[in-house]
Parts: structure tokens; C-alpha cells; sequence
């Protein structure tokens, strides 16, 4: 539970500090696995298996999240040049 914790605090600053896109998604897919390990562990200490049935829908929304998120970075880039999100105006046409 120990590393399950220390990898969403590394993570969590890792979405916070960096100001990177794509450094910020696989910030996020940290918090994910992160998140993952700690059903895993739980359900190992309960005797139950609906833990693991958690892990594979969290599995199935981080697969979704990276594909979604890589077709916005991709995105970004071709229209803005940049995917620093310091740099990054939506509201500018």
C-alpha cells in the first residue's frame, strides 16, 4: 500500500509541476497505476476478486484516456506548435 501511495504522490506533482502535455498524461496514467496496485492490494488482503475486476475496467478507461489524449496532443501541435501547456490559449481563434 506503501508504493501504491508514493506513486500517486509522484503523479500528482508530476501533473501539477510539469507544465508539458505529454509529460502531464503520463502523469495521470501514474495516478492510474498507482491507483490499480492499491485495488489489487486490497483485494489480495480481503480474499475477494472484485478487485481485479476493477483494475481491468480502470485498465480499459486509461486506454481510452491515453488514445483520446494523444489525438489531443497531436492536435494541439499541428494547429498551436507547441504542447507546452503554459503556452497553450484556447480562447484565442
Amino acid at each position: 500500500m506503501f508504493v501504491a501511495a508514493i506513486l500517486f504522490l509522484i503523479g500528482a506533482v508530476g501533473v501539477v509541476v510539469r507544465r508539458d502535455l505529454i509529460v502531464i498524461l503520463m502523469a495521470v496514467e501514474i495516478m492510474l497505476n498507482a491507483v490499480n496496485l492499491q485495488f489489487l492490494a486490497f483485494a489480495r488482503q480481503l480474499g475477494q476478486s472484485e478487485g481485479q475486476v476493477f483494475v481491468f475496467m480502470v485498465m480499459v478507461v486509461a486506454a481510452a484516456e491515453a488514445a483520446i489524449g494523444l489525438a489531443f496532443v497531436l492536435l494541439l501541435y499541428r494547429t498551436r506548435k507547441t504542447i507546452n501547456v503554459d503556452n497553450i490559449n484556447l480562447m484565442q481563434g
